[in-house]
């Protein structure tokens, strides 16, 4: 069974979606931890940061041009916002398709 970001892509599965392009989807986390909570997900499955080099810098472009965006849309972009990438069990990652957190909208506290 294909995991739950890859079923949110193919449309099986619904998700509150901010943002699309060629390579990327972005939808609402649906367990937030700030006003604005959006993930950014590789259509194609990739499970870690080295294999995300495999879409090519134009693609890296692309993620970021998106980023930008939904700062810009979701008026954080000038307040500030946290893009956090959690890799592997120790750093918190719950599901194994890489994925961006664009966290912001309040206040965040210092890490560690």
């Amino acid at each position: 069974m294909a995991c739950i970001f890859c079923r949110i892509v193919s449309g099986e599965v619904n998700a509150d979606i901010v943002e699309e392009t060629n390579n990327f989807i972005a939808f609402r986390d649906v367990n937030p931890v700030a006003p604005t909570h959006v993930l950014v997900v590789p259509k194609q499955h990739i499970d870690s940061p080295i294999s995300l080099q495999a879409l090519g810098g134009e693609a890296l472009q692309e993620m970021f041009q998106l980023i930008d965006k939904i700062a810009k849309k979701e008026n954080i972009k000038k307040s500030g916002y946290r893009l956090i990438l959690n890799n592997g069990n120790d750093a918190g990652q719950e599901i194994n398709h890489l994925h961006f957190h664009i966290i912001g909208g309040r206040k965040i506290g210092r890490l560690g």
